[in-house]
């Protein structure tokens, strides 16, 4: 079994793990609504993926006074 004969020193150690950093994600952008999203999946905002809508999303609508239910009066 490979045992090592001397202690890694801490100047050694680091400087071999300078190199093990993250990166940003790579982003693209959609081509129907043209948010960034992550390549190989779904467009989070519409929804859609390879020119298809997969998840349908319902948009939210406002009463039409336009303010809270409770502020009245």
């Amino acid at each position: 079994m490979a045992v090592p004969k001397k202690r890694t020193s801490k100047a050694r150690r680091d400087k071999r793990r300078a190199t093990h950093k993250i990166s940003a994600p790579r982003l693209n952008s959609c081509p129907r609504c043209h948010s960034p999203r992550l390549p190989h999946r779904v467009c989070p905002v519409c929804g859609t993926y390879a020119g298809r809508e997969v998840i349908s999303h319902e948009i939210a609508e406002q009463p039409a006074g336009g303010g809270s239910a409770g502020a009245e009066g």
